[in-house]
């Protein structure tokens, strides 16, 4: 069985964000992608558990998906 299902977001102030999620042969990933201005800005690629991938196989909303998919943002010195 073969998923893919994407979600787009986009900002007024030129900034777009990117949901994917991808099932194939019972192992899969999720990822959030950042663009500012048309830029690719940075991607945050997870695996997904087993129990996430039965919901998403049966078609069920899975809230919190994404939450843990946050960018990390380094301070310059």
């Amino acid at each position: 069985m073969h998923i893919k299902k994407f979600h787009e977001e986009s900002n007024i102030n030129g900034k777009k964000t990117v949901r994917k999620v991808f099932v194939k042969n019972g192992k899969g990933y999720k990822s959030v992608s950042h663009f500012k201005h048309g830029k690719h800005n940075g991607t945050v690629k997870k695996q997904l558990c087993p129990s996430h991938i039965k919901l998403i196989k049966n078609g069920k909303f899975i809230p919190g998906l994404f939450d843990d998919c946050i960018k990390k943002i380094k301070n310059k010195k």
